[in-house]
């Protein structure tokens, strides 16, 4: 629902630094009023200069298909924590395999 929708960006998003990119959907029509938001209508285009939804198709088809290839099925209890392994995943896609393991073991110390 829009009201839950809306609730749950004020809980959880910084509305000083943050920008929300979405397709048309009805339920992001308020959301101006908490941050930055722009549209894009893929009926006429993909892109407007900066502004796309790309970046997080990509994302949601690379977390759907590793969820699927590796673990074949997540619980909803841990479904924020498979999110966040392919957050740390894809925002490391392109360290190398020295970096990424350095990182890796470097937060594992701290935890």
């Amino acid at each position: 629902k829009f009201k839950d929708l809306n609730q749950l960006i004020r809980d959880n998003v910084n509305p000083d630094d943050s920008v929300l990119i979405t397709d048309e959907y009805t339920g992001y029509s308020k959301v101006s009023n908490i941050l930055k938001h722009y549209t894009i209508n893929h009926s006429f285009e993909y892109a407007n200069g900066e502004i796309h939804t790309n970046t997080i198709e990509g994302f949601w088809a690379l977390l759907k298909r590793g969820i699927i290839g590796q673990y074949h099925k997540v619980s909803a209890k841990h479904l924020s924590k498979y999110i966040d392994e392919f957050c740390y995943r894809y925002n490391l896609r392109k360290a190398s395999t020295d970096h990424v393991f350095g990182m890796t073991v470097s937060r594992g110390l701290f935890v």
